[in-house]
């Protein structure tokens, strides 16, 4: 696609918080049989940045926002089918698969940090929870929080691949994107913009 140069998508909160929810998530998931205690800070900073996420998704630029990459159902099947054409519109922002990637693994990361509260509270009697009668939940818990774990591991393969996937069709560096915030700028507008799509 034509550019007139580069501009600033993904805003320095949007940035840091992914780098450290790729370094927090990686570090608990290592940590958790070598050092319970990292394994234990790992997962609150995990927390921690979801709820800056939260926000951000309100208060950050354009792009962070979550109006910016919620699309209808009928949108993102749209996109799915253009995918498998080779073909898929170009997006400045998130593009609606990768939009519902994102709420996936916000998701899944969320009900990971909670049931390891609720297994901290159960089989340690410590955390925020420790008073609570939430031991005879603890299997739950674990089962839960194990079962989630593989299923963010599944996400990250799929984000993984279709990153790949829109690196090489749209011929621009998602990578190199996330790590500056900038992307290259289409002569055309519209592509970035998705009032027309909601």
């Amino acid at each position: 696609m034509a550019s007139t140069g580069h501009i600033l998508v993904w805003d320095i909160g949007v940035r840091l918080f992914h780098w450290l929810l790729v370094a927090s998530f990686t570090t608990a998931y290592f940590s958790q049989t070598g050092s319970y205690n990292l394994h234990l800070y790992a997962g609150y900073s995990v927390l921690g940045l979801l709820a800056f996420r939260l926000i951000w998704g309100f208060v950050g630029s354009g792009h962070a926002r979550f109006t910016s990459f919620l699309f209808k159902p009928a949108v993102v099947l749209r996109y799915l089918r253009d995918m498998i054409k080779l073909r898929p519109r170009r997006y400045l922002g998130h593009n609606p698969a990768g939009g519902v990637m994102i709420m996936f693994l916000l998701l899944c990361l969320l009900v990971i940090s909670l049931s390891g509260i609720v297994l901290d509270a159960g089989e340690n009697r410590a955390g925020p929870l420790a008073d609570t009668s939430l031991i005879i939940y603890k299997g739950l818990a674990r089962g839960v929080h194990i079962g989630f774990t593989n299923a963010v591991l599944a996400l990250i393969v799929v984000h993984l691949l279709g990153v790949l996937y829109s690196s090489l069709v749209n011929r621009e560096n998602l990578l190199r994107a996330m790590i500056t915030g900038r992307k290259p700028s289409p002569r055309d507008p519209a592509p970035s913009m998705r009032q027309k799509d909601t």
